[in-house]
C-alpha cells in the first residue's frame, strides 16, 4: 500500500486549483511564520535559484510577504472592530495576489494575471482553502 504524505495532498489541492482557473501564475500555502508549506508549481532544484529573484511562487519571499499581509490585515480589522479576516487582494499593474486564511496557523495565496476573472478566482480559492484546512487538521 502506498503512503500518501500530507505535502502531496496539499500540492495536489493547489494543482487542482490552478488547473481549474485560467491566467494563474501559481499558488502557495504559507505558515503564519512566513514559511512555504506547499506550492504549485513545485520547486525545481535546478532552476529554483535562478527563479528566486524573479518572483517564483515557492520563493520564501512570497511566503514571508503573504504572512505579513495576513498579520497586518488581522491587526487592522481587530483595531477597527470589523471581525475576522476573510480575504486579502492586492492588485498591481502586472497581476494580483489573493490571500485567504486557512486556519490560525496557515494561509493560501494565489498569484493571478490581470486577465484572470477575480470573482471566479476568489471563489475557487475559498473552496480550496476549506479543502486545505481539512488536510491540515487531519490526524
Amino acid at each position: 500500500m502506498a503512503i500518501i504524505y500530507r505535502t502531496e495532498l496539499l500540492e495536489a489541492a493547489l494543482e487542482k486549483l490552478c488547473a481549474r482557473l485560467a491566467h494563474i501564475k501559481g499558488a502557495v500555502i504559507v505558515s503564519i511564520e512566513g514559511f512555504v508549506i506547499a506550492a504549485f508549481p513545485t520547486a525545481d532544484p535546478q532552476t529554483e535559484a535562478a527563479r528566486m529573484n524573479n518572483g517564483s511562487i515557492n520563493s520564501p519571499q512570497v511566503a514571508a510577504m503573504a504572512a505579513t499581509l495576513i498579520a497586518l490585515g488581522e491587526r487592522t480589522l481587530t483595531r477597527l472592530a470589523q471581525g475576522e479576516l476573510g480575504r486579502l487582494m492586492l492588485e498591481g499593474s502586472e497581476g494580483a495576489m489573493l490571500v485567504v486564511p486557512v486556519s490560525k496557523q496557515a494561509a493560501v495565496a494565489l498569484l493571478v494575471e490581470n486577465s484572470a476573472k477575480m470573482g471566479l478566482s476568489l471563489y475557487a480559492l475559498k473552496r480550496t482553502a476549506a479543502e486545505i484546512h481539512a488536510i491540515l487538521e487531519r490526524e
